[in-house]
């Protein structure tokens, strides 16, 4: 290998920028693999630049735009994977056993959650970039129209059209972390003790439940609107749970309250999320497709068994 000085470029260090690389691709996607995928792409890109000498002011800033690059990309092959998608899609889980501290920027935050995710959804790869770059990582129009290889006043338009659309169905969160916290303890306490109107009245009157099974597992096929419908539906998927015995760990997902359910081995069986507005629980969003869950670590072989056929589980 080649010495980083004689081949003209500095040393970088992956643990200090992967971050911000795996950010954008997250954001980008909503899929995990994909993005540890494009990021570890991006870094080979560098390597090879690096040894071949070729002129880069800012290493930080070339891995940033080529990780954009690649995940407008790939986000242009998955969308028509996407149209045969069974069921509801949702993004891949991102799960930490507890919210960061409460500095954490806000505006970070909400761009990971998953409604956030999902309403970037209608944006075009393009218009999904410029929008992330400029609004969540602050770039510069000169900046983001050097990434996307568009004209600064091309990169403007683009990003007043795409904040139009993500201000039309722009999710909705609770002003104050620690009422939303309360409200998510309450929530999450009147699930596993069986208290059902505490559940409905916790429950906006807008409130959906979502699904998201990929046909690999039986989960629900189309969304449940209305508080008395998803209060009686969630509380039969935790009273299952504690039938069987499964352990529920409170979690942070994408940012948002949720939970976690295992099996009696460890396996992972689902990840749950709900999102907290105006003091209810305005949407809750259950993953177990395995395949979304693989990169969480084992997953529970339970819900694939040919005779698990009837009621939709966790």
């Amino acid at each position: 290998m080649a010495d980083p000085q004689s081949a003209g470029q500095p040393l970088v260090d992956p643990t200090s920028i992967r971050p911000l690389l795996f950010s954008i691709a997250y954001r980008m996607l909503g899929q995990v693999a994909e993005a540890e995928d494009i990021v570890q792409e991006a870094f080979l890109r560098w390597e090879r630049t690096r040894q071949e000498g070729s002129p880069v002011d800012s290493p930080k800033a070339w891995l940033a735009a080529v990780t954009t690059r690649l995940a407008i990309d790939h986000l242009r092959s998955a969308r028509v994977r996407r149209e045969s998608y069974v069921g509801v899609w949702l993004p891949e889980p991102v799960v930490e056993e507890r919210e960061p501290a409460a500095e954490r920027d806000v505006r970070m935050a909400e761009s990971l959650s998953m409604a956030f995710l999902l309403v970037l959804d209608a944006l075009s790869p393009v218009e999904r970039a410029v929008f992330l770059l400029r609004e969540v990582f602050d770039y510069e129009y000169g900046d983001i129209a050097a990434v996307v290889d568009k004209t600064e006043a091309n990169c403007r338009q683009i990003f007043t059209r795409a904040k139009r659309h993500i201000e039309a169905g722009k999710p909705r969160f609770e002003a104050s972390r620690e009422e939303r916290d309360r409200l998510a303890e309450r929530f999450f306490a009147a699930c596993q003790h069986g208290r059902l109107d505490d559940l409905v009245a916790l429950l906006a009157e807008d409130v959906a439940f979502y699904g998201d099974g990929g046909g690999k597992v039986i989960a629900v096929s189309e969304p449940l609107h209305g508080p008395e419908r998803v209060a009686k539906f969630v509380y039969g998927l935790f009273l299952k749970a504690q039938e069987r015995g499964l352990p529920i760990r409170i979690v942070a997902v994408n940012g948002q309250p949720g939970v976690e359910v295992f099996d009696a081995d460890g396996g992972l069986v689902s990840v749950l999320a709900i999102d907290i507005a105006g003091g209810s629980v305005v949407a809750v969003r259950s993953i177990v497709n395995p395949e979304k869950l693989a990169h969480l670590g084992p997953v529970s072989d339970a819900l694939r068994l040919p005779h698990r056929t009837g009621r939709p589980s966790l």
